[in-house]
């Protein structure tokens, strides 16, 4: 577990003005300085990120300096539901660029930086909210961390009140945990949400999934693993999902293994090697060196 003294809040600066500000006005800050630093620092992929250069920029360092902390004073309380999404995804992918940009040394992976998705945290509207409590408290609806079978907020949690009323699967497709083999890096907002996530869906879904007929095999991102009571209770449920996001010929192959898995016989679904190091203009670390401690950090994520 996480001990309180390794939390690392990163915009609790103190603001000369500490009036409340709307979440949809702050969001739309957000969202044109994430835009600019997507444009400056984001690489060809649209996957990978220039920590090094990033780090050192004025855009970077102003974002840091000024809109961050402006997080402390946002109002949450008006926020609609597709707001809401938009709002928590952009600053969960803030902090984690943000959490990676502030280490000492640039790790060759995320699973190296201890407890990272624990530990990192922005203070929003008051409270503290990790990269999980985001991901597995606000957006999957409290579901709780996959390796846990508690929520992630307990009763009387005072974040309680903004959890998502349903979760939407697709934000497994636009949330960035620094990884090489996450999605891509994009900037959501209330009004093109639902647009938006979709396309981030077929785009992650034609990457990562693939349909073999000719010996009943399907390949999977592993997120579809881990994250498999999101998608469905069976296979056939995760399968189900996935379809409408694939390429029409993809789509028939898939309908043709359907049927096989509902009907004849199971089908070998197995799921594709996640690339844990770091999304950045480094080499691919040697999957050799993880330390044991490292991989359990990874099964406690997923």
């Amino acid at each position: 577990m996480a001990s309180e003294e390794n939390v690392r809040i990163l915009n609790i600066k103190q603001l000369a003005d500490t009036s409340r500000i709307p979440a949809v006005e702050l969001s739309k800050k957000m969202q044109k300085t994430m835009l600019q630093l997507k444009g400056e620092f984001i690489l060809e992929d649209g996957k990978g990120v220039d920590y090094v250069r990033m780090k050192g920029s004025q855009l970077f360092h102003d974002y840091k300096d000024s809109l961050a902390p402006q997080l402390q004073n946002v109002s949450l309380d008006d926020i609609s539901g597709d707001e809401k999404k938009a709002f928590f995804i952009n600053v969960y992918n803030a902090l984690t660029i943000h959490g990676l940009v502030e280490q000492s040394e640039l790790p060759q992976s995320v699973l190296k930086v201890q407890h990272f998705w624990k530990t990192t945290q922005y203070n929003i509207g008051g409270l503290n909210y990790s990269l999980d409590d985001i991901e597995h408290g606000i957006l999957r609806g409290n579901r709780g961390h996959p390796a846990s079978i508690n929520p992630q907020f307990k009763a009387g949690d005072p974040r309680l009140k903004y959890v998502v009323n349903e979760l939407d699967p697709r934000i497994h497709f636009a949330l960035v945990c620094g990884a090489k083999s996450c999605p891509a890096i994009n900037v959501y907002s209330g009004g093109n949400i639902d647009k938006a996530l979709d396309g981030a869906t077929r785009s992650f879904c034609a990457q990562e999934v693939s349909m073999f007929t000719e010996v009943d095999e399907i390949w999977l991102s592993r997120i579809f693993q881990w994250y498999s009571q999101d998608f469905g209770n069976t296979d056939l449920d995760v399968i189900k999902w996935i379809v409408p996001y694939l390429d029409k010929k993809v789509q028939e192959r898939a309908e043709i293994l359907l049927f096989k898995l509902d009907k004849i016989k199971p089908i070998d679904i197995k799921y594709n090697e996640y690339d844990w190091g770091l999304n950045g203009p480094k080499p691919k670390y040697d999957p050799t060196e993880i330390h044991p401690n490292d991989l359990m950090e990874m099964e406690n994520k997923m």
